[in-house]
């Protein structure tokens, strides 16, 4: 078995399922990332079973955070079958995040 040291399997089978996942990369210091939280809620209730949204704590997976580069917090990455999709570093609120979602699934 070929895995990352500390990699969660069950991170790498969600992110390349069928179904779309958005991570919600924080930390627990960090302001802005307690912004996300009422934000993700919103858009889950939303978009409801069409997307899984996670969140990943930067400090206790750095090797999840390094392989996709997440510089600053909060960071927001859109994976679809295994793809990185869309990332944005801030806070995004829940009607925009939508959009996004669904622009980047829809091409």
């Amino acid at each position: 078995m070929s895995s990352a040291k500390n990699e969660h399997p069950s991170f790498s089978n969600l992110i390349n399922g069928d179904t779309p996942v958005l991570v919600d990369f924080y930390a627990d210091w960090c302001a802005p990332c307690k912004m996300m939280p009422p934000i993700l809620k919103k858009l889950k209730s939303m978009m409801g079973d069409s997307i899984t949204i996670i969140k990943i704590n930067t400090e206790r997976n750095t090797d999840v955070a390094l392989r996709y580069q997440v510089r600053s917090i909060p960071t927001l990455i859109l994976f679809h079958k295994g793809q990185v999709l869309w990332q944005q570093a801030g806070v995004v609120q829940a009607e925009p995040l939508k959009e996004i979602i669904e622009t980047n699934l829809n091409q």
